[in-house]
């Protein structure tokens, strides 16, 4: 016993000197960030996603066989830790056990049990990685980038786990020393039957032996996991407690200047306007880094990924923690004092070494044409790569190509907060670096001077009003202030110009009529709520107009606002809050939903032989795409189903992307003023997914996928040909309802 305990503290001691070394340079390097606002607050809420998100598994399992698997290896290391401590107990009493438990065949069987759901859980993780191994299936891999190899040495280690536990209990059986009543751990009495035919001396080294390679193979894991990309098994329950709450995809997060978000109006001097450094990340970007799996979840369900861009999400994370690892030793030396501003920390830089200071003084964001965007040689953990030091980090066009979707922030599985990332590095490109693509220079003019994205005229906001059969209030000439009336209309900036929209807003506001709620409009007083302007990291620009804005509505004292587009909806509702403005926000789907189920709308024919100067026709069947600034932003699914479900004679046909899988349409992130120049386009793909269900109508809660799947159809029309797919056409779920309410003739 003196033998079998000193090897074992021995071994103990020796490997939790590099581990506990490696976790205090992990904590210093996390905490080397900038600081980050209201990551401990409402401390229910955390606990509460910890025991949803990290021991119910929650968004894991939203993926069934590789969530399972995940839960059998997760829950099983959990049981597994009892054994462990019996493990240590046995280098000192022969027959160690947890004292009152410790004997019970209960504990014994699900010790085993959860023992062999680990084994059950690392061979259908081997399965998943063969099936979609990068080297065959190339992008179209989940795992394309990821460290594969790195992958299955951890289930090799996670197999040696198990194996050294059996070894040395099945020993125990034979030996006298197990201390678990007969019956109960079911997988270590059959192998305790194996080796019993050994004899009771080679069993009793088998223990020995068998303790000490459990110790060490258990502690060999831990400096591993510490080493590697599973260092997401301790970084990603931190991750999950400090995110975002209620979800990690909430609105974009203002610029913070200690503590406090940036006043526009008179900035502070040393106030960092985005990132251009990796020395500029909070701490909790930090831990954003180290979290990620490699999982791909977030690449597998990305637009810009799928339609041969550069962007993976995972890669960008994954090339954003290699950075901070090697560049760590500045980040440590300057202490979070990174003067930001494209200007480096002097002191720190020289106490590096030369191979340190080259990546530090890399470009940040830039061109890497002609590299390879991504390779698993080309990203490796300790952030030493195959390119050259003269390449930026970040490839400008990957960084460009986001829509804002939000399917990498839903889909994964640790929370990380992709979005915020790049929306910050798109910040320091425009407002710092003023490097961004050529088509958001009219953009930001068109905002900057006529407030509205298309650069029309303030007095053609209120044409889509014309002919219609009522008046339309306009707030300050008809009404005095939004308190007259049940609903503030706001019609947006596509609602108001793009022809596509117009029929939408004629549609809501005929509906509203006939249903007796009363609304009114600003008119000209409307202008963009800054949606696009903040997506293409133009912040200045953005909280001029949201805080021109609230400053109109609370004059007229707005309260509750309805909305035809997402994009309005989502800033006004969850990002107006930040500059002062405070209002009940509902879409027009749920809204319209409502007076339907309040029978104050009563569709009475199937919506096929309505008024086609207003409304399109349309045939039976009919696929519904979801917006993403409402359905994974607002979790807004079911009203509009419910909509349509309540037309008579509409079938409802899903695409196989849906819900909080919905593909995007291609216009969010300021992508609707941008050119798509790589790979395909966004909007082509989503049309031809909807195409394919056969259905006559694709129906839309937003104008910009209203105008986006429109011209994504006539794309696919001209393609296949003359005559092709004539019968399908794009229309808003408002238009729909309304042809089904009116009278038909």
């Amino acid at each position: 016993m003196l033998l079998r305990a000193g090897v074992g503290v021995a071994m103990t001691l020796i490997i939790l000197f590099f581990a506990g070394k490696r976790l205090l340079f992990l904590v210093q390097l996390v905490r080397s960030g900038k600081p980050a606002v209201g990551r401990l607050l409402d401390a229910p809420k955390r606990v509460q996603a910890e025991a949803l998100e990290v021991l119910g598994q929650r968004k894991l399992l939203k993926w069934t066989v590789p969530g399972l698997a995940h839960v059998f290896a997760f829950w099983g290391f959990l049981v597994l830790t009892l054994t462990i401590l019996e493990t240590f107990g046995a280098l000192f009493v022969a027959d160690f056990h947890i004292p009152l438990v410790g004997r019970w065949a209960a504990l014994g069987f699900a010790e085993d049990l959860f023992t062999v759901l680990v084994l059950i859980g690392i061979a259908i993780f081997a399965v998943i990685r063969i099936t979609n191994n990068p080297g065959k299936q190339g992008r179209e891999s989940r795992f394309f980038g990821s460290h594969t190899r790195g992958a299955w040495l951890i289930l090799f280690m996670i197999f040696l786990v198990v194996a050294t536990l059996f070894w040395y209990r099945g020993a125990q059986v034979n030996t006298g020393a197990f201390p678990f009543s007969d019956g109960g751990a079911f997988a270590s009495e059959w192998v305790g039957s194996l080796l019993a035919p050994l004899g009771e001396s080679t069993n009793l080294w088998l223990e020995t032996t068998g303790i000490w390679a459990q110790i060490a193979v258990v502690l060999l894991f831990l400096v591993i996991v510490l080493n590697s990309k599973h260092l997401h098994i301790g970084a990603a329950p931190v991750n999950v407690y400090t995110s975002r709450r209620p979800n990690a995809l909430g609105p974009l997060l203002p610029i913070y200047h200690d503590g406090e978000p940036v006043n526009f109006e008179d900035p502070p001097d040393d106030a960092q306007f985005g990132k251009g450094h990796i020395a500029e990340f909070t701490w909790k970007g930090n831990v954003d880094m180290m979290s990620c799996t490699e999982c791909g979840r977030c690449q597998d369900q990305c637009p810009a990924w799928n339609t041969g861009k550069p962007l993976s999400p995972k890669l960008m994370m994954m090339n954003l923690r290699d950075t901070m690892f090697a560049q760590a030793p500045y980040l440590l030396a300057a202490k979070g004092e990174h003067p930001g501003l494209g200007e480096l920390h002097e002191q720190a830089l020289a106490s590096v070494s030369a191979e340190v200071r080259e990546q530090v003084q890399r470009p940040f964001i830039g061109s890497r044409e002609g590299s390879e965007h991504a390779s698993e040689d080309g990203y490796t953990f300790d952030g030493h790569r195959t390119t050259g030091a003269e390449l930026p980090i970040i490839d400008e066009d990957a960084l460009w190509s986001c829509t804002t979707c939000g399917a990498c922030v839903e889909q994964c599985p640790v929370d990380i907060e992709h979005i915020d990332h790049f929306i910050d590095m798109r910040r320091y490109q425009v407002l710092i670096a003023s490097a961004f693509p050529s088509e958001l220079g009219g953009l930001f003019k068109n905002l900057e001077n006529n407030q509205n994205p298309w650069g029309m005229s303030a007095r053609a906001r209120l044409d889509w009003a014309k002919d219609l059969p009522f008046p339309v209030k306009i707030l300050g000439e008809d009404v005095g202030d939004a308190t007259e009336v049940d609903y503030l209309f706001w019609v947006g900036c596509a609602g108001a110009y793009e022809d596509r929209a117009k029929k939408t807003t004629r549609a809501v506001a005929e509906l509203l009529n006939t249903a007796g709620v009363t609304f009114a409009v600003l008119g000209n007083g409307e202008t963009c709520t800054g949606d696009p302007a903040r997506r293409a990291g133009n912040e200045f620009l953005f909280q001029t107009l949201a805080q021109a804005n609230v400053e109109t509505l609370n004059e007229v004292k707005a309260t509750k606002i309805v909305v035809t587009c997402a994009h309005c909806f989502n800033t006004i509702k969850n990002e107006y809050p930040q500059v002062g403005g405070q209002y009940e926000v509902i879409h027009h789907t749920q809204l319209l939903n409502r007076l339907v189920r309040d029978k104050k709308l009563i569709p009475v024919s199937r919506p096929d032989r309505a008024d086609t100067s207003n409304v399109a026709s349309t045939a039976e069947t009919v696929t519904y795409h979801d917006p993403c600034y409402l359905g994974r932003h607002n979790g807004v699914y079911a009203p509009p189903r419910e909509l349509l479900g309540a037309l008579p004679g509409v079938e409802l046909r899903e695409m196989p992307r849906t819900g909080s899988k919905s593909f995007c349409c291609g216009a969010g992130g300021a992508q609707m003023w941008m050119e798509e120049k790589l790979g395909t386009r966004v909007n082509n793909n989503r049309t031809a997914e909807a195409i394919a269900t056969g259905a006559g109508r694709i129906a839309v809660g937003c104008p910009f996928c209203n105008i986006m799947l429109s011209d994504g159809l006539t794309q696919q029309q001209s393609d296949a040909g003359a005559g092709a797919h004539e019968e399908v056409e794009v229309v808003d779920v408002a238009q729909m309802l309304l042809a089904a309410v009116r009278p038909q003739t």
